[in-house]
């Protein structure tokens, strides 16, 4: 696989799965990573910090979640609508827009799963 096909697999799918929500929700993971990095570096020096950056990265992650299925259902509402003003839909059609309204919530967990790791080590971190 080149560098170009690989650049296509993670473009397409974030420009299908509409980019307003898989922006916001980039954005969530993005500051997920910076509260668990910031956390860790204050781990030694400022503990109340680290303490702090757990439970930003906690609200970030839950709004990355949830932006994730609020892109899916509008998207699902788009998809149904588009489909009841077509009438009959063939069902590659159908099953692409499915897809595609998936793609906004598949994201979400992901950032939601990658920031509840990072909070987990912080929190072992911290107890010990």
């Amino acid at each position: 696989m080149n560098v170009v096909s690989s650049k296509f697999l993670l473009i397409n799918p974030f420009m299908e799965g509409g980019p307003l929500f898989m922006s916001l929700i980039l954005i969530c993971l993005l500051l997920s990573l910076f509260f668990i990095i910031k956390g860790f570096l204050s781990l030694k020096t400022n503990e109340a910090l680290s303490s702090k950056m757990i439970k930003l990265t906690v609200d970030s992650s839950l709004l990355g979640l949830v932006l994730g299925f609020l892109g899916s259902v509008i998207g699902l509402i788009t998809a149904f609508d588009s489909i009841q003003s077509m009438g009959n839909v063939d069902p590659n059609i159908f099953a692409g827009g499915l897809k595609v309204s998936l793609l906004t919530a598949t994201f979400g967990l992901f950032s939601f799963v990658v920031a509840r790791v990072g909070i987990l080590v912080l929190r072992s971190a911290i107890k010990k």
